[in-house]
């Protein structure tokens, strides 16, 4: 059954700060903190049971994009309700954080028009140039459409590359290579096995193994 990544809920809020790197306090504000009104920047799906799932794929990729433009790129929060009003108006799209047609050059924010073709929030000129977050080379996009269909995680070195995608292990982290949960390679090495079992049993490094485990391990805590 595929996975719609709008409604169904994928995530906790917790997984959502481990997977991101986010405080928690900070990820349930996001979820429950409307813009002027106005649906939150980042999604939720009213669930009603404590502890339960209650993000969707697109809202991890809201809070994963909100997280770079606020934290690390320094934009205020009414630069960016300011964009995702924006976004909603002329493209009629709620997920607004979760499309590409965000983009910033560190200095502005930018909606995506045409190929080549940004506008600058704010005043709307039009600016054609090469206007690429880092943040962005993170992310797949649909080549049907115009949301995040992958999530590349962060903080895994170059000996793994771990990825979120919703088409694989109901949307938990997989190895990108081979599509292996890590849950299961963490869960191996942590009841006692030696790194040299557990990379065999799934096909793997050892490097990509240790790296697995010790940023897994790391997150989890």
């Amino acid at each position: 059954m595929a996975v719609d990544i709008f409604k169904d809920p994928l995530f906790t809020p917790r997984e959502v700060s481990v997977y991101l790197q986010i405080p928690r306090s900070t990820v349930y504000q996001w979820l429950h903190d409307g813009s002027r009104g106005d649906a939150p920047l980042v999604h939720h799906v009213e669930i009603g049971r404590r502890g339960a799932a209650s993000v969707p794929f697109a809202a991890l990729i809201e809070a994963f994009v909100l997280r770079a433009l606020r934290n690390e790129l320094g934009f205020t929060k009414r630069q960016i309700s300011d964009t995702v009003a924006d976004v909603r108006e002329t493209f009629g799209t709620d997920f607004a954080l979760a499309s590409k047609r965000i983009a910033t050059d560190g200095i502005d924010i930018f909606i995506h028009h045409a190929d080549d073709e940004f506008a600058r929030v704010g005043d709307h000129q039009i600016l054609i140039r090469d206007v690429v977050g880092d943040y962005l080379r993170y992310i797949t996009w649909d080549d049907k459409g115009e949301y995040a269909a992958r999530l590349k995680l962060r903080g895994f070195g170059d000996d793994a590359s771990v990825v979120v995608d919703p088409k694989f292990a109901w949307g938990q982290p997989v190895i990108e290579r081979n599509k292996v949960p890590i849950r299961a390679v963490i869960d191996l090495w942590a009841a006692g096995e030696p790194l040299t079992v557990v990379a065999d049993e799934y096909g793997l490094s050892i490097p990509e193994a240790e790296e697995i485990c010790r940023v897994g391990l790391k997150r989890a805590a």
